[in-house]
């Protein structure tokens, strides 16, 4: 799943433009986004496309008991970093040997921490995670790394995100269970408001173990694998929030009893992007008349005599009125905790959605004001 962005990086258009059902090679660079480099972004994509492609061929005659032809069509990239800047194509293209010569066919912690060090930007902290399931009697391993603190905010996908699992699946199997749940997870997401030229969430299968086919995911054989790919998903999704630019705070907003998700949601993300809430919070301020505000202005329906708001198990609106027994030094004393939840009931209807953010503190200033300096 890709950004929605309207401006996407020439890594984006590259991956869009392969069609192939099997890809043998991921390529993801730092430092430079490759958006709104035109030709010259392309064109280096192609090169070192082909440079990869000729290089892995070699590696498989060299390693393979049955060797084949990869084509540069089976590699994509993610890209991420400064806007705007020339690709550096010469550079990569100098390191490729290195990375194909380090290729190794058994894996441990240190490959894939290493893998997570070195995608990261803007991020303080690594982020990896894994889940084992069972597909019928077969073990199936979930791998999952990211990268993600700044420019995120959920359209289809949010930052860079790789998955990977041994589990015979085929490519029509992935992409359903992927898109089913990206909508939980890193579509559930933001630090800043801001989607990103960039986005890219892929899973892999590298069809190891032979588990039994999978023709549809209803099919009750994949629901472990389905409901622990969602964790890793949810597992990766939190740490970038947790990880964003400058927070201090892990803020979960709940909201209940909306007509229908859609509504939740947009409620969820006007509280989850409202500058003023993110502030407050980061200030440790229990400013509710600034949750008041952003669920006000978000548009859904809201049923104000039934409405209630909570900070925690604090509650501060009940029945679209100011909760009479409410104090304000007990909620001051809640906003000192690292995770905060916000809890709103819209009493029109059934149906609910879950957000993650984090505040707007000083630091989120200062790493933005100082991003290229």
């Amino acid at each position: 799943v890709y950004t929605q962005s309207k401006i996407v990086s020439e890594n984006i258009k590259w991956n869009l433009n392969q069609h192939n059902k099997k890809i043998y090679s991921l390529l993801v660079n730092t430092r430079n986004a490759n958006a709104f480099t035109g030709r010259q972004g392309y064109e280096s994509l192609k090169k070192i496309a082909n440079i990869v492609s000729k290089q892995l061929t070699e590696k498989q005659l060299e390693d393979e008991e049955n060797p084949r032809k990869i084509l540069p069509k089976e590699i994509i990239f993610g890209c991420t970093g400064t806007i705007g800047e020339s690709f550096p194509c010469e550079q990569i293209v100098n390191q490729i040997p290195s990375l194909i010569n380090k290729i190794r066919y058994t894996q441990n912690k240190f490959l894939w921490m290493k893998a997570a060090l070195g995608i990261m930007t803007t991020d303080k902290k690594p982020k990896l995670t894994m889940e084992e399931c069972n597909i019928g009697k077969e073990k199936i391993k979930i791998y999952g790394l990211a990268k993600g603190s700044g420019m995120i905010y959920p359209n289809m996908a949010t930052t860079l995100g790789y998955i990977f699992t041994d589990a015979s699946l085929s490519n029509d199997i992935l992409s359903k269970l992927l898109k089913k749940n990206i909508t939980s997870t890193f579509n559930a997401i933001s630090c800043d408001g801001d989607t990103s030229t960039n986005d890219m969430i892929t899973i892999f299968a590298t069809n190891k173990i032979k588990n039994s086919q999978i023709k549809n995911i209803n099919d009750k054989k994949i629901r472990n694998f389905d409901k622990a790919l969602n964790k890793v998903l949810l597992n990766l999704a939190k740490r970038v929030v947790s990880d964003g630019e400058g927070a201090s705070k892990f803020i979960t907003i709940n909201i209940s009893k909306c007509r229908n998700e859609n509504e939740a949601k947009i409620i969820a993300f006007s509280i989850a992007n409202s500058p003023l809430v993110k502030t407050a919070i980061a200030g440790e301020d229990p400013n509710w008349g600034r949750i008041v505000m952003a669920i006000g202005k978000a548009g859904p329906k809201i049923n104000l005599k039934k409405l209630c708001i909570k900070l925690g198990n604090v509650k501060i609106i009940q029945d679209g009125k100011f909760y009479q027994s409410y104090d304000e030094q007990i909620a001051a004393k809640y906003m000192k905790n690292e995770n905060i939840e916000i809890n709103v009931d819209i009493y029109t209807g059934k149906k609910s959605f879950t957000t993650y953010t984090m505040d707007f503190t000083n630091e989120y200033i200062k790493i933005n004001a100082d991003y290229r300096s």
